[in-house]
């Protein structure tokens, strides 16, 4: 599978490490960086990452930062990207064969090398089920994305 990976800083090292086993069990991996430990901003990651599967320049993307819930969020703000937050296998595969999830997301100073690589290989395995009752909430998704589409800031921010 064609799999886009990219973290900040403080998902560097697992990204690297996650990257390597990936690219051994036979994924094809598009590494969009970033390539040090030197301080940037995960919404940039996010991004690349969001695009690169919209694009379908990759099929799935995987993101790391430190907590994963800033690039949990930042990702889930590209219309047709629905990034989950896992740190457990039963997620990693149930948000892929229910939520029809396209990014996975990882804390990288959460979780160590292997847990990360068991929920990679949980993610990559699963397939969306494409059941009524997912079809339905999908399109559900897809309408709450395009009622707030162009809206500066969108609602519902933070007040503080």
């Amino acid at each position: 599978m064609r799999v886009a990976i990219a973290a900040d800083h403080a998902g560097y090292p697992l990204k690297q490490e996650l990257a390597s086993r990936l690219r051994e069990a036979g994924h094809q991996i598009l590494d969009l960086g970033t390539q040090s430990t030197d301080p940037v901003d995960y919404p940039d990651y996010a991004e690349a990452v969001g695009r690169a599967v919209l694009e379908e320049r990759a099929e799935r993307g995987i993101l790391i930062c430190g907590s994963g819930v800033g690039a949990s969020v930042a990702a889930n703000k590209l219309p047709g990207i629905r990034a989950g937050l896992c740190h457990d296998t039963y997620s990693a595969h149930q948000g892929v064969e229910h939520d029809a999830m396209n990014v996975l997301v990882l804390g990288g100073r959460v979780i160590g090398v292997e847990l990360a690589h068991e929920l990679a290989r949980n993610y990559l395995a699963a397939e969306f089920r494409g059941e009524a009752r997912h079809q339905r909430r999908l399109q559900k998704i897809t309408a709450l994305e395009a009622r707030y589409a162009g809206e500066p800031g969108g609602k519902g921010g933070g007040r503080g």
